[in-house]
Formats: C-alpha cells, sequence, structure tokens
C-alpha cells in the first residue's frame, strides 16, 4: 500500500469521524422545537438540558472536519481544489449554516432576554438542519461523478447537482442523524426529556430504516464493489437492531449501531469512490484519482509523520473529555434564568 492509498484511508476516517461525532451534535439542533418546547421558562430549561448534553464536546468534534479539510488539500490538492471550486454554493451554504450555529450556541446565554434566546434557537436549528441535509447532497454528487473536463475543472452547474441520487442522500444523512440526535439525547439525559427523546427515537426509526436502505442500496447497485455488500448489510442490520434497542431502554448500545450504521454507509461510499476521488460524468479518463490528485510523494512522508506522533493525542485528549462529562443531565440539574424567573411574577 503507497501513501496515496494511506491518506485517501486517513481522509475517509476523518470524514467518517466528523459524521458520527459531528451527527449526533447536529440532531440535538434539529430536535430543538420538539424536545424544547412547552411554555416559556419550561421550553428554556429543556433547551438548555440539550445543549448541555453536547456543550463539553461539540466544538471539539468540528475540529475533525477542520482537520480533514486540511488533509485533503496536502494530500490531495487537485481534489481539493475542484471540489470546492464546483461545489462552491453548497459548501458556502454549510459553512455560513455552521458559523450561525457557533455564533448561536456560543452567545445564547449572554443576554437575559427571552427573544434574544428564541433568535438564538433559530439559529441553532437552522445551522443543524442545513448541514444535515447538503452534507449528503454533496457527498452523493462525489460518487456519482460530475461534470469534470480535460483540465479538471468543474463545469456543470449548481442545479446539476440536484439530482435524484444526491437529493436521497440529503434525505438520508438529515434521517440518520436525526435519529442518531434522539438516541444519543435519550442516552444523556433523564426524566421527562429522556421519555420524550425516546418516544422521539422511536418514530424516527419508521422513516429513517427505508430512506437510508435505499440509499445504501442504489449506492451498493450503482457504484459498489462485490465486496461492500457486507457494508449494506452492516448498516441495514445495525438501523434495525436500534428499533429493537430504544424500545427496550438500552441507549447505550442504540448510540453504539447507530455509529456503526453511519460507520459502514461513509466506508461504503469512500470504497465506491476508490480509486477515484472525483468521478467524471464526461469522461472516465478525465476523472480524479488517488494518482492523479495527489501531492509529491515527499509532502505525503512528511504529513504521515505529523500524523502518526499528533492523532493519538488528539484522541486520548477528547477521549478523555467525553469520559469526564458522561453524566446524564435533567431539567432539575438546570438554574432558572433570572430574567424568566422575574417575568414570571
Amino acid at each position: 500500500m503507497g501513501l496515496q492509498e494511506v491518506w485517501f484511508i486517513l481522509i475517509a476516517v476523518l470524514f467518517t469521524g466528523y459524521f458520527v461525532l459531528e451527527g449526533f451534535d447536529f440532531g440535538v439542533g434539529m430536535h430543538m422545537p420538539v424536545l424544547g418546547r412547552g411554555r416559556d421558562e419550561t421550553a428554556d430549561t429543556r433547551r438548555r438540558v440539550l445543549l448541555n448534553t453536547i456543550g463539553p464536546v461539540w466544538d471539539g468534534n468540528e475540529v475533525w472536519l477542520i482537520t480533514a479539510g486540511g488533509a485533503l488539500f496536502a494530500a490531495f490538492p487537485e481534489w481539493y481544489a475542484t471540489l470546492f471550486s464546483g461545489f462552491y454554493l453548497p459548501l458556502l451554504l454549510i459553512l455560513l449554516a455552521l458559523i450561525v450555529r457557533v455564533c448561536a450556541i456560543e452567545w445564547r446565554g449572554k443576554i437575559d432576554d427571552p427573544t434574544w434566546r428564541r433568535r438564538c434557537d433559530w439559529g441553532i436549528i437552522f445551522g443543524s438542519w442545513v448541514p444535515a441535509v447538503l452534507w449528503g447532497v454533496a457527498f452523493a454528487n462525489i460518487i456519482r461523478g460530475v461534470a469534470i473536463d480535460e483540465n479538471k475543472q468543474f463545469v456543470g452547474g449548481f442545479f446539476d447537482l440536484l439530482n435524484p441520487y444526491a437529493l436521497l442522500g440529503g434525505v438520508t444523512t438529515a434521517l440518520v442523524f436525526a435519529l442518531h440526535g434522539a438516541v444519543f439525547i435519550a442516552l444523556k439525559t433523564a426524566g421527562d426529556v429522556h421519555e420524550d427523546a425516546v418516544k422521539l427515537a422511536r418514530r424516527l426509526a419508521i422513516p429513517a430504516i427505508p430512506v437510508a436502505g435505499g440509499f445504501v442500496l442504489w449506492t451498493q447497485l450503482a457504484y459498489g464493489k462485490d465486496w461492500t455488500w457486507i457494508l449494506v448489510a452492516v448498516a441495514a442490520l445495525s438501523l434495525l437492531v436500534v428499533v429493537a434497542l430504544t424500545a427496550a431502554e438500552r441507549e447505550g448500545w442504540a448510540f453504539a449501531f447507530t455509529t456503526v450504521a453511519i460507520i459502514a454507509t461513509i466506508v461504503l461510499l469512500f470504497a465506491s469512490l476508490f480509486p477515484n476521488v472525483m468521478p467524471s460524468t464526461l469522461d472516465p479518463a478525465w476523472s480524479l484519482t488517488i494518482e492523479n490528485a495527489s501531492s509529491s510523494p515527499y509532502t505525503l512522508k512528511v504529513m504521515t509523520w505529523a500524523a502518526a506522533i499528533m492523532t493519538p493525542v488528539v484522541l486520548i485528549y477528547q477521549g478523555w473529555t467525553y469520559w469526564v462529562f458522561r453524566q446524564r443531565i435533567s431539567t432539575g440539574q438546570i438554574p432558572k434564568s433570572i430574567g424568566l424567573t422575574i417575568g414570571s411574577k
């Protein structure tokens, strides 16, 4: 195995880690209107519970995307350039949504005003739904292929990206992240929020299983390899097991199996893509591959040494963070807002 193959796998691992970890972050934000419902004070307390489930980890989870983007730029600059120029609008929308989400989470408690908090909540909701959908659209188009000419330039239009396969990919990631987030909330909370999250996870499994199953089956039949059938089976069976585990209120195992389903799906996508990194729909000879899109061997060698030294440190630190903040949270642990207390008198 050469360094080009190694870095293709590493980029796949980085995006897999991002979708697993940021996936439940998105799910928590997507459920703010549902699990955060109630009268003003009750709704605010429930929404603070939801945000506290991801409070210690959400910004660390986003580092996986930054690292994946940096690795993509350094290891496969041609892939990076074609991807970001061709997918400029959807990637810009994802970036803007993530910025809005970051600001809303960080600034929500800075002003003690119910109207301000509601506006921040809508920023969190918007910043969670938009990436959850558009990441699926983007990756589905990468697997399907786009219009790339002999100069490695994307020559298609924005609406070319809105094809049926890509739209199904967007719906799939939104539903799976929503299910992943609901199970995570059930795992991390107690009391009424926990009970509502369990019920929501059961309901979400009904559309998530056939939609996700249809997407992975389409991917396998159109772009997969013989051995990737096992990934289709793992993803489908994992989602079915989640239904049973959620009904039995075994949230820890249910979360483990939503994680397995996401991992199997992302591995299926990258395995279907290899050895291409961006197929051309105009001429297969114009496709970007791990060979014609990569950096020099020296660059890849230096990056490999840096990754070998730093990656274990980052993984240990992030694992420690999750261990420290592993306790469940309930509404009884959330102090009342001064503004809401005054307003309720």
